[in-house]
């Protein structure tokens, strides 16, 4: 029996307060403008400043809140785990700010540029031709398209330069030595960061302690099975300590590294029954499971964009299993046991 999850902080921090969690480490916490109301950033001491771990999504009060956390502070370095706008948004903003450079994984750094320019199958009118084969109702497109490229209202500029991050690369940060950890399904090269001699993971979006991480699949990859990336990405944390205190980027700092992953495999393994379940006997659209998958309505674009990309996901992940057969028939996709 892996030990419980535990919560060593009740609360948040502020925006714009910097809060200590481990050595040389101190938590801010970011508002976001959906749902999922808030992003968790660090700052990492390096030599006479300190390295952000994440930059937060481009918004006033985002800029405000980094004003106040700035005040006697050097930034050194900028080092996102990966390209979604929570963690990138502000990475231009900043360097522009303080000097403070970029550094992210090329994979990430160049689907960026690919999302914000709209090139290829990282273009709106990609994504809702896919949906479109996937089920999705006119209604929903439209909203879809009315609410535009959302992501460059997240990340409005992209530094022209960065420093590339590869896996198991050692970072000398400060006193510490942090180990880069790559992985695979919600974001192209996602990187963590472990560092062994305090014992803590930065786990950016690879390990969230109540919320299961977004996993999708996109246009440009249609047939792409991005769940079994996760699900083996997480897998292969468990060679860390039971103890490690993981900082996560939505939710509160925890312990107890192996139960969330035990807690995340069972439910997707859960859905995944869910799934097969609704498309026995008879062959469905990822548009038509998503009621089945996430049991409620969903309220905007935003939360439907996600959920489509999520429940094919999970459905490309049976197919590759061999466990659905997939249906391409007057232009649409269904999927069956």
């Amino acid at each position: 029996m892996n030990a419980p999850i535990a919560y060593p902080h009740e609360t948040a921090p502020a925006p714009g307060v910097a809060v200590p969690v481990a050595p040389g480490i101190e938590w801010l916490c970011m508002p976001l403008p959906f749902a999922l109301n808030h992003i968790n950033l660090w700052l990492l001491a390096d030599g006479a400043g300190h390295a952000a771990v994440d930059t937060g999504f481009a918004l006033d009060p985002v800029k405000e809140a980094w004003k106040s956390a700035l005040v006697g502070r050097r930034l050194t370095r900028c080092i996102v785990t990966h390209c979604h706008p929570d963690h990138l948004g502000l990475a231009a903003w900043l360097e522009q700010e303080t000097g403070a450079g970029l550094w992210i994984s090329q994979g990430d750094y160049l689907a960026a540029h690919m999302i914000v320019e709209q090139i290829a199958g990282y273009s709106i009118a990609s994504m809702v031709e896919f949906f479109r084969r996937h089920g999705l109702d006119q209604a929903r497109i439209d909203g879809l398209v009315a609410r535009g490229n959302g992501y460059k209202r997240g990340v409005p500029a992209i530094p022209v330069t960065y420093q590339r991050l590869f896996d198991d690369q050692l970072l000398r940060i400060g006193e510490h030595d942090w180990r880069t950890i790559v992985g695979h399904g919600h974001a192209p090269e996602h990187m963590s960061l472990y560092c062994a001699e305090l014992g803590v993971l930065i786990s950016g979006d690879m390990l969230l302690p109540r919320i299961s991480t977004n996993i999708s699949v996109m246009a440009s990859n249609p047939h792409g099975d991005p769940l079994s990336l996760f699900l083996d990405s997480i897998e292969r944390l468990r060679v860390l300590p039971a103890d490690t205190l993981v900082l996560p980027s939505h939710g509160r700092p925890f312990r107890g590294l192996h139960a969330r992953v035990d807690q995340l495999q069972a439910h997707h393994a859960e859905r995944c029954e869910v799934l097969l379940d609704a498309c026995a006997g008879a062959a469905k659209s990822a548009a038509e499971l998503i009621g089945v998958l996430f049991g409620r309505e969903l309220p905007d674009p935003h939360q439907t964009m996600f959920a489509m990309g999520e429940a094919i996901a999970h459905l490309n992940y049976l197919e590759h299993a061999g466990k659905l057969q997939r249906i391409e028939k007057n232009g649409f996709t269904r999927y069956t046991s």
